[in-house]
């Protein structure tokens, strides 16, 4: 797909990108995780009614064990490296992540539920678009730049007001492997509200090896990529959460988006250890911290 303006991120990952080679479960299994996605999403209408009676912790922790029950009913495992994205409730934070899929969002939430910035076209997933919205999504239209400054100030304004804002960093899906620059503009809002940053690094692994199985690029429809996910062997999504970058640690944009993504890649080079000091274990879920 060719970029309609020249800030439109585009990903030269495609179908080859994909490796059907990694451990598969049979059709049987692959059936009864449908059958408890769709029951998990199902229920996730109720879940969407009970979000807007309940407030503060109790919300979150409610989105954080839907998110988690999804994960698992597709058969994913979640494993967190790191402290929370947000330590300091009432100091807003730009929580930044590399992009692969359409599972990043459920992994990203089902460590803390969290306002994630996404493309537009999300809002209109059955279910599940609406569960993503209920979390307080701010929907971008990358194709009309025109919207980006307003998206900018209502960015800004709700890290101000202390909220934890999540965006993915390269504007568009990599395969996992390979990875795009991180875009600048997004990271305004840290900028204009004055509050520091928290990279993240998304991994897929199966047997320790980084997946590409559940990316989500080139030609996929969103049934493609989940088909994928139900067949996946021991598929595990690691969420590496690295220490915050503090304002003033760059002046302008680009310095700052830079700056956060050589600490990411420092970590995925394994430059840096992240260090595991407890572990704490949550149904599929295992945190390091």
């Amino acid at each position: 797909m060719s970029a309609k303006h020249a800030w439109m991120p585009v990903s030269p990952c495609g179908d080859g990108c994909v490796d059907h080679s990694t451990a598969s479960v049979g059709p049987v299994r692959a059936a009864w995780r449908l059958l408890a996605a769709a029951t998990v999403m199902l229920s996730g209408v109720l879940v969407v009614l009970a979000v807007f009676c309940v407030r503060g912790p109790a919300r979150s922790a409610l989105l954080r064990q839907w998110f988690r029950a999804l994960l698992r009913a597709f058969g994913v495992r979640l494993r967190v490296i790191g402290p929370v994205f947000q330590d300091n409730p009432g100091r807003g934070v730009l929580v930044v992540s590399n992009h692969v899929s359409w599972l990043d969002e459920l992994a990203i939430d089902a460590v803390q539920p969290i306002r994630m910035v996404a493309k537009r076209d999300i809002r209109d997933w059955p279910v599940l678009g609406r569960l993503i919205t209920a979390a307080r999504t701010v929907y971008l239209d990358r194709e009309r730049l025109s919207l980006l400054p307003a998206t900018v100030a209502e960015l800004a304004a709700a890290l101000r007001d202390g909220a934890a804002v999540g965006i993915h960093a390269e504007g568009t899906t990599w395969c996992g492997v390979a990875s795009g620059r991180y875009r600048p503009a997004l990271f305004q809002a840290a900028l204009d509200a004055g509050v520091p940053v928290r990279p993240v690094v998304l991994r897929y692994l199966q047997d320790s090896a980084p997946s590409t199985r559940p990316a989500f690029i080139g030609s996929d429809t969103l049934v493609d990529s989940m088909r994928r996910v139900l067949r996946s062997r021991g598929l595990v999504v690691e969420v590496r959460v690295l220490d915050e970058v503090a304002p003033g640690r760059a002046s302008t944009r680009r310095e700052l988006a830079a700056l956060v993504q050589q600490e990411a890649e420092r970590v995925i080079s394994g430059a840096v250890e992240v260090p595991a000091q407890r572990v704490h274990a949550a149904g599929m879920a295992t945190r390091v911290a």
